[in-house]
């Protein structure tokens, strides 16, 4: 038979051509997908328009869907909903966490593909990262059997905080809580079912000036124990979301994110995770950046610390060496750092207008403390009022009020 066709074509002044056999067509079905259609070509000794003909005779489908793998955006959809935000994609999973990513050239066109084993790989390490309540059960074929558990864990955290936009009716209700002066994060976060970094940002946005009630962080219920502190790694080891977990050790979400960052130096969960490993908690903590250092309290505490001791130190030599005759002045109502007594005294030993400095009361948060010039509030309270102030007008400002 084969002998005829040959023949038949020869009489006709066909050019030459192999005939398909199955050994093949079932290597073409095998690699279909998987090695690239020029590779095939080459392997087979054929042209790409052959093999185009024969895997569309066979009825092996479209390149990019016989594959163990999926392209970029069908996974970002499958995982996102969404599709558009390409560039941050981009940014955030690929280059900050370093997301498997390959290209696959089909004729003349590029596609970047992820390939399934590699994906699961990685996803497993960035469990906190991705959003599992939104990936349909089986949509990318067979899942480890972690999935499971923390698609569970995801829907769950949604359902304790929402993340859709906020509405009309959420934000008078928003409102009507701060005004009664009684609610904390918590209870709002609990309340309103978002989180504590979502009603902040909703305040700034909305322009509210009431803000809420700060927790009592120095009173026994405060000292975190070592249950605490094992309850708040084993969360973080299985995936847990900060709410959570800050449910589980009584706590608010914002206070397991600030002693997360305290001791690790990120709120990432992913990053604490992989320091932390089986490890108790405190484990693999990394050294803080000079930066780092001079915002984390621990280091200002310190450094306070070790400053006082050394001026102790200091005001001690200058006293026996008899350098200071002005050695009362820091407690004395008559002393100014520039003019020096004002009460005319040439030593504080023979000094016989001594007057302490009298108490102050702060009017916002009620606390002692000792100035010569008469204040209202504390330095510390002064601190954060001019804070407050440079946030709204940096806010005013950006909105074009001033």
């Amino acid at each position: 038979m084969e002998g005829a066709v040959r023949a038949k074509r020869r009489e006709l002044r066909c050019s030459p051509q192999k005939t398909w056999t199955p050994e093949e067509e079932r290597y073409l079905e095998d690699h279909w997908g998987t090695v690239s259609i020029p590779g095939i070509a080459k392997k087979l000794e054929r042209t790409v328009s052959a093999i185009k003909v024969r895997a569309e005779r066979l009825g092996l489908g479209g390149v990019l869907d016989s594959g163990d793998y999926v392209t970029f955006n069908q996974l970002m959809i499958a995982l996102t909903d969404n599709a558009k935000s390409y560039s941050y994609q981009m940014e955030s999973w690929v280059r900050r966490r370093g997301f498997p990513i390959h290209t696959k050239r089909v004729d003349k066109c590029v596609w970047r593909v992820v390939y399934l084993d590699e994906f699961w790989k990685w996803a497993e390490q960035h469990r906190s990262f991705i959003d599992f309540s939104k990936l349909e059960p089986l949509a990318l074929g067979a899942e480890p059997d972690w999935v499971a558990e923390q698609r569970r864990k995801d829907f769950q955290a949604f359902a304790l905080q929402r993340k859709d936009p906020w509405t009309p009716d959420e934000d008078s209700r928003l409102k009507m809580l701060l005004r009664q002066h009684k609610y904390g994060y918590a209870e709002l976060s609990e309340i309103l079912r978002r989180s504590e970094g979502a009603i902040v940002r909703r305040c700034n946005d909305l322009g509210l000036k009431e803000r809420p009630v700060r927790a009592d962080n120095h009173g026994k219920s405060s000292v975190w124990t070592d249950a605490d502190y094992q309850a708040l790694a084993d969360g973080i080891r299985h995936g847990d979301s900060y709410p959570m977990i800050g449910k589980a050790v009584g706590r608010s979400e914002k206070a397991v994110r600030g002693k997360v960052y305290f001791t690790y130096l990120t709120e990432d969960a992913d990053k604490v995770r992989a320091k932390l490993k089986d490890g108790p908690w405190g484990y693999g903590i990394p050294e803080p950046t000079v930066k780092q250092g001079f915002n984390l309290s621990r280091t200002r505490t310190e450094v306070r610390k070790n400053l006082s001791v050394l001026d102790a130190l200091l005001r001690k030599r200058l006293n026996d060496l008899g350098y200071d005759p002005y050695w009362q002045r820091f407690m004395c109502q008559h002393w100014d750092a520039v003019q020096g007594c004002t009460a005319g005294c040439t030593d504080c030993d023979s000094c016989t207008e001594f007057k302490r400095i009298k108490p102050q009361y702060c009017r916002m948060c009620g606390g002692e403390f000792l100035e010569r010039r008469e204040q209202t509030f504390c330095p510390k309270c002064r601190a954060m009022r001019k804070k407050q102030a440079q946030k709204k007008y940096a806010v005013l400002h950006a909105r074009g009020r001033y």
